[in-house]
């Protein structure tokens, strides 16, 4: 081949001199190039097998996932937890809202023998980290110690800023900090942990191992729903009538399902440390109280159901009952006879005095012990107490407990009994946990079906026409007693503070709900005309969270005229008799 140089090239431009080449080049470039297509075409081929194959698999996968309908990411969906295991499980409320969980965290530590200026340092640490003190974290850096600990649990803008300081000898450690996302809301049942995430109080405590040991969850019976509005109306009437405190409890008398446990004044169990002993005081199952009038439902039911008196019965309620040196005495006397139902309705302390006197000592601490107000609550708290009893358990001792005065009990107690007396007689065991759809129920009966229908329809008359008038609440149908009681202050009741509580059952036609309210130290208003009892302060509180707190549960308003005649006529009824067993029991004097 010859290379020609353009026609007007100049003459000194260098010319290379022809190349010369073996006979076989053309032979041998002809088969390199063929060579090199035979690969390119391999590789193209083996690429295109690759990528069909990947197709196909991925395809494949979608026509499977079609027609399944999506099984396969639900099944996953469903095993999923909220987030991974991160060393201790949520607890979470009846309905799967998270009450408590772990979230990873960094904390901050030093080696102190790597830090060259403990006081420039402490400077810059203190400008990020508002709870520790330039002094405390210099003494730190200045110990010569190979680790200290800084600040554990840093927050995601404390851990940047540190981080941008770039300061040797300062490093971070992965943790885990546990959250509590509602805050203040049901503290006392959740508890709390220490920095280790160790339970120290509440569930967190009672469960701590199974909380440590699993990832599931542990699911309570709370409804944060239900919990928030007792919380609420709690709050309220602490803060109308000027009170020092106060507990609730909403319980299901079917199931003995919790349904909320409040107690005030509280705190934030992710701050726990910072939180008084008194807000961290659980009234709900640790206070004991004397719980005054509320006892009377006791009192009706054992003697009416053991026949001691019947409906047709009464007693003269004129004159207090002397006891040495003590007499027993009515708030409102009525100055008559009263018939059973009206003892009740009433309040009376002298009937219900009279009618325990006629049951007996013995007959009493039975009955009590039945329903278990003798004995530690069994709810799945750690912060629990025996109720005070008296010893020795005299005359006097039955005739002042008749009325909820010289026993002192929690008020999950009292809560759990009354929802035996109005579900139909069966004592079910109280607890925290939630119960499965299939999960059976045991209870223990404690008075019989007949017994609790008619004390269901003495609690609703006592809402009607009695001391609970303020807890009717407008389309449900509830049913009640009220309780004052005078503190023990020194071994001596004082007059000018008092516990005011009321405790409620609906619906009265078929019982699903009991609630309890207890204020302490309740002060009248103008209002309430310086009234500071169960009925002023305690009845509104509990009108007001069934009206919350039916639709909730689905407790459908009564229909208009569903109200049963059959309590009036039991009261009209009951007056006549009362006349009649008054005159038998004079004519017999």
């Amino acid at each position: 081949m010859n290379f020609m140089a353009p026609k007007n090239a100049p003459e000194h431009v260098h010319r290379s001199p022809p190349v010369a080449r073996h006979p076989g080049a053309r032979e041998s470039l002809s088969g390199n190039k063929a060579a090199a297509l035979e690969i390119g075409r391999t590789r193209l081929l083996v690429a295109g097998v690759v990528f069909a194959l990947a197709f196909t698999a991925i395809g494949g996968r979608l026509i499977d996932l079609s027609l399944s309908n999506g099984a396969a990411p639900r099944l996953a969906q469903s095993q999923a937890s909220p987030h991974p295991f991160t060393g201790r499980a949520d607890i979470l409320d009846r309905n799967g809202v998270i009450l408590a969980a772990n979230v990873p965290t960094a904390s901050l530590y030093a080696e102190p023998r790597l830090i060259r200026d403990p006081g420039q340092v402490a400077a810059a640490l203190e400008k990020i980290l508002p709870t520790v003190t330039r002094a405390g974290i210099q003494a730190k850096l200045a110990s010569g110690r190979s680790f200290v600990w800084i600040k554990r649990n840093l927050t995601p803008r404390e851990h940047h800023e540190i981080n941008r300081l770039g300061i040797p000898g300062l490093n971070f450690r992965r943790e885990v900090q546990r959250v509590y996302p509602n805050g203040n809301l049901a503290a006392h049942v959740i508890g709390f942990t220490n920095v280790d995430t160790e339970g120290l109080a509440g569930i967190e405590r009672s469960f701590n191992d199974v909380l440590k040991d699993s990832a599931a969850p542990v699911r309570l019976s709370l409804d944060v729903r239900v919990q928030h509005i007792l919380t609420q109306e709690l709050a309220a009437t602490m803060k109308e009538f000027d009170a020092i405190a106060a507990t609730g409890v909403v319980l299901d008398v079917r199931s003995g399902e919790t349904l909320a446990m409040s107690s005030l004044p509280d705190f934030d169990p992710g701050r726990a440390g910072t939180a008084s002993s008194n807000a961290r005081f659980n009234r709900a199952s640790l206070g004991l109280y004397e719980m005054g009038s509320v006892f009377k439902i006791f009192t009706t039911a054992q003697t009416l159901d053991s026949g001691t008196v019947t409906l047709n019965d009464g007693y003269d309620t004129r004159k207090p009952i002397r006891v040495g040196r003590f007499a027993i005495t009515d708030f409102k006397p009525k100055n008559r006879w009263l018939s059973v139902p009206e003892i009740f309705i009433y309040s009376s302390n002298i009937g219900a005095a009279l009618m325990a006197r006629d049951a007996g000592t013995t007959a009493q601490k039975a009955f009590l012990s039945e329903l278990g107000l003798t004995r530690a609550p069994g709810i799945e708290l750690s912060e629990v107490s025996p109720p005070l009893l008296p010893s020795p358990w005299r005359d006097i001792n039955t005739l002042t407990i008749s009325y909820g005065h010289g026993i002192a009990v929690s008020p999950i107690q009292v809560a759990s009994a009354v929802g035996a007396v109005v579900n139909g007689g069966e004592m079910i065991p109280t607890t925290l946990l939630k119960r499965g759809a299939g999960d059976p129920v045991s209870g223990r009966r404690v008075i019989s079906e007949s017994t609790s229908r008619t004390m269901r329809d003495l609690m609703r008359l006592v809402v009607r026409q009695g001391t609970g008038r303020k807890a009717a609440a407008e389309n449900f149908l509830v049913g009640g007693k009220t309780g004052t009681s005078d503190k023990l202050v020194n071994g001596r009741y004082a007059r000018n503070k008092r516990l005011a509580s009321f405790v409620g059952a609906f619906p009265m036609n078929d019982p699903r709900y009991v609630i309890l309210i207890m204020v302490d130290e309740p002060k009248g208003t103008k209002k309430t005309y310086n009234y500071a009892t169960g009925g002023w302060v305690a009845a509104p509180a509990v009108r007001n969270v069934v009206e919350r707190i039916a639709p909730i549960l689905g407790v459908m308003p009564a229909a208009e005229g569903f109200e049963t005649e059959s309590s009036e006529h039991l009261l009209i009824k009951t007056k006549a008799s009362a006349q009649q067993a008054k005159a038998q029991r004079i004519a017999a004097n």
